[in-house]
C-alpha cells in the first residue's frame, strides 16, 4: 500500500551531493514553505561545512532568536540513509554515483530526485526502474526542460504533437561528444575528501582536482568528459534535449530500433525508430524538429519556426505540464501520481545518449531491441550496455 502524506505536511529531505549544480536546487528546495531540509551529505568538507551553512542561515531567517542548528551532515550516504525520520532525497552527485545511492533510497521507501544523466551505463538504468516500481517509490529525474527555461520546449513538444509540423520526420540534437578514457595524472588527495566514496564503484585512480574540485567551485567539474564517471557532454548535455525530442515522439518508455554512426568524427550519428523517424547527434545547439509542413527549433533562449506562424499559433485545450520541476515532485509526493520525468523515461533517455556513445566506440550500425534492450546477437556491443564495479560497490 502506498504511503499517504498529507497535503499541508512538512517533507523531511536530505541532499546527497553539493557541487554547483545543487548550489541552485538546494537554495529552490529552501524556499519551499512544506520542505524541511534535515540533512545534507558530501564527500568534501568544505562544500560539506558550505551546504550546513546554507540550510541554517535560511532556516534561522524563520525565527525569533535568528538561530538554528537543525541540519545534520554526513560522509558517506549509507550513513545517512540510516536515519528513520526522512521522506525523500535529492541526489546530486557526478554521474557514476546517481544510481548506488538511488538503489539504496529506493529500498528505504524514501521518495527520490536524482540529476541526469541517470545512468553511467545501460543495465543499471534498468535495475533502478525496477526497485522504483518495486518499492513503489515517486522518482523525478532532473530533466528541468520539461518544465522550466521559458516553457519554450514544452510548447515545442505541445505544437510538434498538435501537428504543427505536420509529420514530424527528422530530429537533429546539437550538443557535444562522446566521452574518452580518463588519461589525468595522480594528484595528492586532500585531507578533507573522502576520495575512495567518490570513486564509488568507478575504477580505483588517483586525486585529480579536475574531477573532484578543491573547496567551493563556480564550474562545472570536467569528470564529464571522462567515461570512467559519464557519457561526455553528448550525454551531459543530450539528456536534456534527447529527452525533449523523445518527449515529443511519445517514446518516453522506448527508444530507437538502430544506431549507424560515421565512419569518422564525434558528429553525424543516426538513430531510426519503428515510426521511421530519424534523430542525428548534430546540427545547431538545441533541437531541430523537421517535419512535411515545417519546422521548429528550440533552445534554452529560443523557440522559432518555419513558417513563422507554427510557433503563434494557439493549442487548443493546452496541457496542465507542471511549470516547475522540483514542486512537480514534491507536489507528487502527497499525491502519489507520477511526476513529469519518472525514473523510467530518464533511463531511456540515458539509454539514447549511451547508444550514441557505444555507436562511436564500435563504429558500425547497429540494431537495437527497445523492448528487451539489448543488441540482437551482438555480444560485442551488448557488453557495452553495463560494466563490472570496483570491489566493493557491486549492486546487490
Amino acid at each position: 500500500m502506498l504511503r499517504a502524506v498529507p497535503a499541508n505536511a512538512q517533507l523531511h529531505i536530505a541532499f546527497i551531493g553539493y557541487g554547483k549544480r545543487a548550489y541552485g536546487v538546494i537554495g529552490h528546495a529552501l524556499r519551499q514553505a512544506d520542505v524541511r531540509i534535515v540533512a545534507v551529505c558530501e564527500v568534501e568538507g568544505t562544500r560539506l561545512a558550505k551546504a550546513k551553512e546554507e540550510v541554517e542561515k535560511r532556516y534561522a531567517e524563520e525565527k525569533k532568536s535568528g538561530t538554528y542548528k537543525g541540519c545534520a551532515t554526513y560522509v558517506d550516504y549509507r550513513e545517512l540513509l540510516e536515519r528513520d525520520d526522512l521522506d525523500a532525497v535529492v541526489i546530486m552527485t557526478p554521474d557514476h554515483m546517481h544510481v548506488h545511492p538511488a538503489l539504496a533510497a529506493a529500498k528505504r521507501k524514501l521518495d527520490i530526485y536524482c540529476e541526469k544523466p541517470l545512468t553511467q551505463n545501460i543495465a543499471e538504468g534498468r535495475l533502478l526502474v525496477n526497485s522504483v516500481r518495486d518499492h513503489k517509490i515517486i522518482f523525478q529525474t532532473g530533466s528541468q526542460q520539461r518544465c522550466e527555461f521559458g516553457h519554450h520546449f514544452r510548447k515545442a513538444v505541445e505544437l510538434i504533437r498538435a501537428g504543427g509540423i505536420g509529420d514530424l520526420k527528422t530530429i537533429r540534437i546539437g550538443v557535444g561528444a562522446s566521452p574518452k578514457p580518463c588519461d589525468l595524472p595522480d594528484q595528492q588527495t586532500p585531507g578533507n575528501l573522502n576520495w575512495d566514496l567518490w570513486l564509488g564503484p568507478a575504477p580505483q585512480r588517483g586525486y585529480h582536482e579536475e574531477l573532484c574540485p578543491k573547496g567551493i567551485h563556480n564550474h562545472f567539474p570536467a569528470f564529464r568528459k571522462y567515461e570512467e564517471y559519464a557519457g561526455g557532454m553528448l550525454a551531459d548535455i543530450g539528456a536534456h534535449h534527447f529527452d525533449i525530442a523523445q518527449w515529443a515522439m511519445g517514446m518516453d518508455a522506448s527508444g530507437p530500433v538502430s544506431v549507424e554512426p560515421p565512419a569518422a568524427g564525434h558528429t553525424g550519428l543516426k538513430f531510426t525508430y519503428a515510426n521511421g523517424v530519424e534523430m542525428f547527434h548534430g546540427g545547431p545547439s538545441g533541437c531541430t524538429f523537421e517535419g512535411t509542413k515545417g519546422t521548429i527549433r528550440v533552445d534554452r533562449n529560443l523557440l522559432e519556426s518555419d513558417p513563422a506562424d507554427i510557433i503563434t499559433a494557439s493549442i487548443a485545450n493546452g496541457s496542465a505540464w507542471p511549470k516547475d520541476h522540483l514542486r512537480n515532485w514534491l507536489d507528487c509526493i502527497k499525491t502519489r501520481e507520477e511526476p513529469i520525468c519518472s525514473a523510467e523515461t530518464g533511463h531511456r533517455t540515458a539509454t539514447v545518449c549511451h547508444l550514441a556513445n557505444i555507436g562511436y566506440k564500435l563504429r558500425r550500425k547497429l540494431a537495437w531491441d527497445p523492448v528487451k534492450e539489448e543488441f540482437p546477437g551482438d555480444a560485442e556491443a551488448n557488453a557495452l550496455t553495463t560494466r563490472k564495479p570496483r570491489t566493493g560497490w557491486e549492486h546487490t
